[in-house]
């Protein structure tokens, strides 16, 4: 299994930001995915996911009506679009297979995404 985020920056508050998870190694099609994310000093959270098909999505309380995920299986890529973003979401994010999944795979590098003023 290999997962690649990317995507992440330096944003203002109230901007967004679409990141990427391209994966690989394993039959993408079926496969549920999670988006998870870690602060600094904090514990790694779960923040969305999406079933094989892409049909059902749900997202963490903290960013409900703002991030949206999706899944291109033509792709092999999950993608999280973050909207209106704020200072709490500053958080290295991370992509995994799954659903409502709480790990990271081992050696996941994971993108930074950084809101501030």
């Amino acid at each position: 299994v290999r997962l690649v985020e990317s995507g992440g920056g330096l944003v203002q508050p109230g901007e967004s930001l679409r990141l990427t998870c391209e994966a690989s190694g394993f039959p993408f099609r079926s496969a549920a995915m999670t988006w998870l994310r870690q602060a600094p000093g904090k514990e790694l959270e779960w923040v969305s996911s999406i079933t094989a098909s892409g049909r059902n999505t749900d997202s963490a309380d903290s960013v409900q009506g703002r991030f949206i995920i999706s899944k291109d299986n033509s792709k092999n890529t999950v993608y999280l679009q973050m909207n209106d973003l704020k200072s709490e979401d500053t958080a290295v994010y991370y992509c995994n297979t799954g659903y409502r999944t709480l790990n990271t795979l081992p050696g996941n590098q994971g993108t930074q995404v950084n809101v501030s003023s």
